[in-house]
């Protein structure tokens, strides 16, 4: 990727320069160096996040294969691959293309595939990519008639990969009952259009941060797929070396690791996928991670690694200042940004915010920074100040951005990533 003119919080004045060579430019972000807003990542704390997930799938006998739909990161992805992951997970066929052209080897597509421009797609990425693996979801026999509906269209000889998803009644995708799922796991076993090779489902729609009612239902839904495993294992449904089991979104994946094992008479893998464990955030993952610390006694969990930095551009009014961003460059779809630390052009630190500092509102261009007008005068926001606030989802942050500087703890540019929705 190139920075330049075209890419927002490059400033227009540099010439061109390519992504990879952005840790040489000596850019230091206190000393205005770039253009804000910027969304930028925390160095320490994204090594730290995948450590300790990492850690975290060893010691259980698990793999991971993080969502990347996260971030749509080619450069991501190769440290969460270097740092052990299994494979890589995505959203649709479009995502699974990012990452097969950029080298990762085993995909999958948590969702279901079946128009047949999605399917073309599919069996042309298969044949372009040696040693490609690609797995996707199927819930219904209504898609299982689409796909063989296209292999016959097409004459095609491709034989898709498939996981059977098992789905929570008045939430998303997957099968809503045993006896569903398990006739189209026979039906998927005298189809020549596909291939089963394990079970899926999504537990993160029951996430409620209440211990017992979550572990309950994460226990029920995963019994659902335990059973499913042996049912389809002692009726040779699978046809695979081994057998996959995943599950895991980024809120209560210590429950479902519990059960991400089975007993049949193939070797099993366990799959977490995942995503927002890599730059976690400050409000929405933040507290999920306190109660998967409460659970597993731990002291520590994942760290906060991305951030949207801004300047003060106004103050109109005693009590509010303007913020130079707004809802295209910061997640709001859950929380507002949160108000981290400041700065003056020129600092070597920064340093904390008053807790009467506030995000109340966005625009498309601007946020609104509340605060006690009656405080000390060291405790206002000046015109020109820095300002770091924490997201909530960094899903819908990394979405408003093409690139993303890597810092150190200092603010020192030492890396770059390129963003790819």
């Amino acid at each position: 990727m190139q920075l330049n003119a075209s890419v927002k919080g490059y400033p227009s004045h540099l010439g061109p320069i390519d992504l990879k060579d952005a840790n040489r430019q000596g850019w230091q972000l206190l000393q205005g160096d770039l253009s804000f807003p910027l969304a930028v990542l925390k160095n320490s704390a994204l090594q730290h996040n995948l450590d300790w997930m990492q850690n975290f799938c060893r010691s259980r006998g698990l793999d991971i294969a993080p969502h990347g739909k996260t971030t749509m990161s080619p450069e991501l992805y190769a440290r969460q691959l270097a740092a052990g992951a299994w494979g890589i997970s995505f959203a649709n066929v479009f995502q699974a293309g990012l990452g097969a052209r950029h080298g990762v080897r085993r995909i999958i597509i948590a969702n279901q595939v079946l128009q047949a421009v999605d399917l073309d797609s599919l069996s042309a990425m298969l044949q372009a990519h040696a040693g490609l693996q690609v797995y996707f979801l199927v819930d219904s026999m209504d898609q299982l008639r689409w796909i063989e509906a296209w292999r016959d269209q097409r004459q095609s000889s491709t034989v898709f990969t498939v996981l059977l998803e098992l789905g929570i009644e008045g939430k998303r995708t997957g099968c809503r009952d045993h006896e569903e799922a398990f006739t189209l796991a026979r039906a998927i076993r005298l189809s020549p259009a596909v291939q089963l090779a394990g079970i899926e489902c999504y537990e993160g729609a029951l996430a409620t941060c209440h211990h017992e009612h979550d572990r309950a239902n994460v226990a029920a839904l995963m019994a659902r797929v335990q059973k499913m495993a042996i049912a389809c294992d002692s009726d040779q449904c699978f046809e695979t070396d081994e057998v996959l089991i995943t599950a895991g979104g980024s809120a209560i994946f210590d429950l479902v690791a519990e059960h991400l094992t089975a007993h049949l008479r193939r070797p099993v893998r366990g799959i977490l996928r995942s995503g927002c464990y890599l730059t976690h955030d400050h409000v929405q993952y933040r507290q999920h991670l306190k109660c998967v610390a409460e659970r597993l006694n731990l002291q520590e969990t994942l760290r906060p690694a991305i951030e949207l930095i801004s300047v003060v551009q106004s103050c109109p009014e005693p009590g509010l200042a303007i913020l130079a961003m707004g809802k295209r460059d910061v997640s709001y779809d859950l929380d507002m940004p949160v108000p981290e630390w400041r700065a003056h052009v020129g600092d070597v630190r920064t340093r904390g915010v008053p807790a009467h500092w506030a995000v109340t509102a966005l625009n498309d261009q601007h946020a609104y920074l509340r605060f006690d007008a009656q405080a000390p005068q060291d405790q206002h926001p000046v015109v020109g100040q820095l300002l770091g606030c924490g997201i909530s989802h960094p899903c819908t942050t990394f979405d408003k951005w093409r690139w993303m500087p890597v810092v150190d703890d200092e603010y020192r540019v030492v890396d770059a990533v390129s963003v790819n929705f």
